[in-house]
């Protein structure tokens, strides 16, 4: 089967909804279907994916995650490589991934008749709403929601990656739950069995990571969306009572954390590694006793927490839904958004004794193999695919 990818993203960057865009391709070339990807301009080129760009536009830099304006015209130039790579290849299933994905295929499948797979990894209007780039309930934010309920009922069949993003696809958008399948993000397992053949030693040494304190690591993007400013709240509040230990912050951008925590007077507490290649994340991972993802959207995926779990590393996180369907029952989980119980939850497993935090990384590491590997994961967009297509025959 050709599956035509729309990624409206600089793919590759080493983050969130790239990882699972670059996962799912993996995993569709090993059950032999031929996949191209269509993106912007800017990102990496991972071995094995046929990745076709826009052309260059060269005051455009973001890879970071983000609405912006540009994003508009860049959108238009992707469906006009869209239709150009389309005329040659003659895909089967159009696969998209974001909103904008979804609404570039609309117009793809007038022209081509081709069944769209919408890969749906957030709300549309609660992302502008949490990055700051609307109001909420304001004007642009009801032309926005107008707009995402619009697209969400443009797709053949839409995966989501938990089951509370189902629910509100369900409630919110009315969208038909015989339209909808969970997917939910996962680990590739030729890569994640063997992370801990390589001794770290060296690199933690380059890191000047300290021998007396616990290592504390978090992975992703570096944004007050991410709740990086309620942990560097937390942190001030914690030293009080103890400091045996220490952030390894493995994302980017960095440099605005980095003076802050300066100012702060928090150096000694922070190592702001920046970005770090997708393929060495277990490397860096492995140096960790505990990991910590204060992600405030209750409703997205929350990707690093796979990598967490494969590397056997106790996890603190924000209650909610999204969260409880990955960790289940050996989650550490912090019952309030705010700087005070994050602080609390972080003295409680601070107090664990070494064998006991490994015991909880353990059923952590079982947990993900058991529930969330690609090749397992992968069965169920192969079915969707097939479906679709015997519809349309």
């Amino acid at each position: 089967m050709k599956i035509l990818v729309i990624a409206p993203t600089p793919f590759f960057a080493d983050r969130g909804c790239h990882v699972r865009i670059y996962e799912e391709a993996k995993a569709l070339l090993k059950l032999g279907h031929q996949i191209k990807i269509v993106t912007y301009h800017l990102g990496k080129n991972p071995e094995g994916l046929d990745i076709q760009r826009i052309i260059s536009i060269p005051w455009y830099h973001k890879l970071s995650a983000g609405p912006a304006w540009h994003k508009f015209y860049l959108d238009i130039l992707l469906f006009f490589k869209l239709c150009q790579i389309n005329r040659v290849f003659k895909a089967d299933i159009i696969h998209a991934h974001l909103h904008e994905g979804c609404f570039l295929a609309f117009f793809l499948k007038k022209i081509y008749k081709i069944p769209i797979v919408f890969d749906l990894q957030g709300s549309l209007s609660g992302e502008l709403v949490d990055h700051g780039f609307i109001k909420n309930k304001g004007f642009r934010y009801k032309i926005f929601y107008y707009l995402e309920k619009k697209i969400d009922h443009w797709a053949d069949h839409i995966l989501v990656s938990s089951g509370i993003m189902q629910k509100q696809l369900i409630s919110d958008f009315k969208v038909s739950p015989g339209y909808i399948t969970i997917v939910n993000d996962g680990i590739s397992g030729e890569r994640e069995k063997n992370i801990f053949l390589q001794d770290n030693q060296r690199l933690a040494d380059k890191l000047s990571l300290p021998k007396n304190k616990k290592i504390i690591v978090y992975l992703g993007h570096l944004s007050k969306y991410q709740g990086i400013d309620i942990l560097i709240e937390a942190v001030q509040i914690l030293i009080a009572e103890r400091q045996d230990f220490y952030f390894l912050m493995l994302g980017y951008p960095e440099e605005k954390y980095k003076e802050k925590i300066k100012k702060l007077g928090l150096d000694d507490y922070f190592n702001f590694v920046g970005r770090i290649n997708y393929q060495e994340i277990n490397d860096y991972l492995s140096l960790g006793q505990i990991a910590i993802s204060p992600k405030l959207s209750l409703v997205e995926s929350n990707g690093k927490l796979y990598n967490y779990m494969a590397c056997s590393l106790p996890v603190i996180a924000f209650d909610s839904q999204v969260n409880r369907e990955i960790l289940g029952e050996n989650g550490f989980y912090v019952s309030q958004i705010n700087s005070n119980t994050l602080a609390e939850k972080l003295k409680e497993i601070l107090s664990f004794d070494d064998i006991g935090l490994i015991k909880i990384g353990d059923n952590l590491k079982t947990r993900v193999w058991q529930k969330f590997d690609w090749q397992i994961l992968i069965l169920k967009i192969d079915e969707v695919y097939k479906k679709l297509i015997d519809i349309q025959i």
